[in-house]
């Protein structure tokens, strides 16, 4: 009789255990994880007028804009797979365009692997990692790159040969793609008649719209992610969205001039651009070609704004807006002229400062802003306590829930990038609230070159004052201070 009941007690036990779990998970708020390639933080949410973005505003005007997020790379892969790590560029070994993590850390857990152990339907949708470099221990479904690559995945155990095998396949077509454009290399910038569903980014929100509507995703928690390659270039969007900006009042960038005292080692040539139709392979570009890429770089982010709507109404039709964790990021920062330059691909305030908006359901202050320093690595343990899911130990962020309902709350005293150089050449880069201090290293780990600049008094980083006396025991403590999370960092 005792041993009956002990029974009857566990498995009722058992059975109240297994009702919390499930309650649990339908509780667990869905999360709709947008990413846009080449954004900088001229949104009018960031507060640039001319910028004509009101569904990007709207999601800001629920949640809360992070005026002072920074990459960990600026530049496609690195920086993404940073983020989708929660792991810095020192310790996933991914500094360029070409090498997959799975092959430098085989066991990684990103972002929507996580949640997906733990009850998620996870999709992805348009560039979350790199071009091919897609992952499929991801996703629950898997991605249209990879069903084309035809990769199976057996289980996660495997890792390893799925390295292997993506590192093949994907690097390289990777590599073949990178090589440079010949004299067929297509225009910089295109304005077209076509309607949105025919654009690139447009199918890709009309197929997560369609998805969204289906019944199946109400059935558990989902982690949708949705990759917007626009306005990467080249610059092509539909004349609508030219027309919504007047050429006429498009002025070049403040500061057309490299920084003074800048080191060599610190800018680029921009190659990325140069290898369009039309751009010089060397100089400057002409006034009227900077206008007309400044004014295509625009309609490129109003059409992902619009895009950015069709993605907020459906969630509101389909009554999901109320349990969904909204979070927008872009990539990494772009430069339109600014330091002489154009793209990424350094360490200036202009690449490495990227637009970050969250918009959690359960928090109590909405619209708000905070010049709290934030990084990319954030991002997944800021995911897993909004969610109600443990934080993995081995994540390098912090995250920044609090900062949802204390935007003004006392937070990072520095944040931290990073830019490689050929030659086994390293720039590490450190932004404290007021300074950009910055250290190159050649290969033998010797400091080659530094840079400081001043906020309060130069906000765009006109000037390098490295060898200014008055900042002599500033340069010590910040050379001593970066040294030691550099090394912490490749731990």
């Amino acid at each position: 009789m005792k041993n009956r009941i002990r029974k009857i007690i566990t498995g009722c036990a058992i059975l109240v255990s297994h009702i919390a779990a499930i309650t649990a998970q339908e509780s667990r708020p869905n999360i709709l994880f947008i990413a846009v390639d080449d954004l900088r933080t001229e949104l009018g949410c960031y507060g640039v007028d001319q910028i004509i973005t009101p569904n990007i505003d709207r999601l800001a005007s629920k949640g809360t804009v992070f005026k002072r997020a920074y990459c960990q790379q600026a530049v496609c892969s690195p920086s993404r797979t940073s983020l989708m790590t929660g792991l810095r560029p020192d310790k996933t070994k991914v500094y360029d365009l070409h090498t997959h993590f799975r092959s430098t850390i085989p066991d990684a857990i990103t972002i929507p692997q996580y949640f997906k152990r733990h009850g998620y339907y996870t999709r992805g949708f348009g560039k979350i990692y790199h071009g091919l470099l897609d992952d499929p221990l991801s996703w629950s479904e898997q991605t249209d790159i990879l069903k084309k690559l035809k990769l199976k995945v057996v289980s996660e155990e495997n890792s390893q040969f799925i390295a292997s095998n993506i590192g093949t396949t994907i690097a390289e077509a990777e590599k073949n793609r990178s090589k440079g454009l010949s004299t067929k290399s297509p225009p910089a910038y295109v304005c077209n008649n076509l309607p949105d569903s025919l654009q690139g980014d447009g199918k890709l929100a009309y197929q997560t719209v369609k998805l969204l509507k289906d019944p199946k995703m109400k059935e558990s928690p989902f982690f949708l992610a949705v990759g917007f390659r626009k306005p990467h270039l080249p610059f092509i969007a539909p004349k609508k969205y030219w027309d919504y900006y007047n050429p006429e009042k498009i002025d070049k960038a403040n500061n057309p001039f490299y920084p003074k005292n800048v080191p060599e080692i610190a800018l680029t040539s921009w190659g990325e651009l140069r290898r369009y139709q039309d751009i010089p392979q060397k100089g400057p570009l002409s006034a009227e070609q900077a206008k007309k890429l400044k004014h295509g770089y625009y309609a490129c982010v109003s059409m992902i704004d619009s895009f950015v709507g069709m993605l907020m109404n459906t969630l509101e039709e389909q009554g999901l807006a109320e349990n969904t964790i909204v979070i927008l990021w872009g990539d990494h920062g772009w430069k339109l002229g600014e330091h002489n330059m154009w793209c990424k691909h350094t360490n200036f305030e202009i690449d490495t400062n990227a637009p970050l908006i969250c918009y959690s359901p359960n928090q109590k202050k909405n619209g708000t802003q905070t010049n709290a320093l934030v990084e990319f690595v954030d991002i997944f343990p800021t995911l897993c306590e909004l969610a109600g899911l443990p934080i993995p130990e081995q994540l390098q962020g912090k995250s920044f829930v609090p900062l949802l309902d204390q935007p003004g709350k006392k937070w990072k005293e520095a944040v931290f990038s990073q830019f490689p150089r050929p030659g086994g050449i390293m720039g590490y880069s450190m932004r404290t609230d007021r300074y950009r201090f910055n250290l190159w290293f050649d290969k033998e780990k010797n400091v080659i070159a530094k840079e400081l600049y001043d906020h309060k008094i130069d906000p765009e980083e006109n000037e390098n004052v490295v060898n200014d006396l008055k900042y002599k025991t500033l340069l010590k403590r910040y050379s001593m201070a970066l040294l030691d999370q550099i090394e912490e960092y490749k731990k």
